[in-house]
């Protein structure tokens, strides 16, 4: 939702910042200032939602992703690589097969509500590249804790001894 946010935030400014007349029989400054207020609701609500259900899994027990978003990007070509060769088997082969179908279904012509029809025809589209985003960053997170988990704890670098 925060992602959501962010770009329904990000529309709203450009639409203010552009603004070349009406958007749908709206003037484009009302149009602009509504997304703007609501991406920035919708992401202060997605952030609040987040730590909850964090503050929730890790007093679950349950496996939280770990990196940021450049940690996590950098993680999925090996995460790939790895589902590939099979020899990480948590995530389950049905998932890439939906990020594929996600894939397919972002870069073609063919859509479930068409293009056409305003502000409606992208909501489709932008669902579907939030659900992959999302899904892929939390998959790159938990592949990032088990490599973390997996690495031997390094021993801390010995120091020079002076002898007397």
């Amino acid at each position: 939702m925060v992602y959501f946010g962010g770009l329904l935030a990000l529309i709203g400014l450009l639409t203010l910042l552009v603004r070349d007349g009406d958007v749908v029989g709206l003037p484009a400054v009302a149009v602009g200032v509504g997304l703007l207020v609501v991406g920035i609701g919708v992401g202060a609500v997605g952030a609040v939602r987040r730590r909850a259900v964090r503050r929730r899994k890790i007093a679950n027990g349950e496996p939280v992703p770990v990196g940021n978003v450049f940690d996590r990007a950098k993680a999925l070509p090996r995460l790939l690589r790895d589902v590939r060769r099979g020899t990480y088997a948590d995530l389950p082969k049905s998932r890439t097969f939906l990020w594929v179908l996600a894939l397919v279904y972002l870069i073609s012509p063919v859509d479930i509500l068409p293009d056409l029809l305003p502000i409606i025809g992208v909501t489709d589209d932008a669902g579907v590249l939030v659900w992959l985003l999302t899904s892929v960053s939390t998959a790159a997170g938990l592949y990032l804790r088990r490599e973390r988990e997996k690495l031997p704890e390094s021993t801390p670098p010995q120091g020079r001894r002076s002898t007397p």
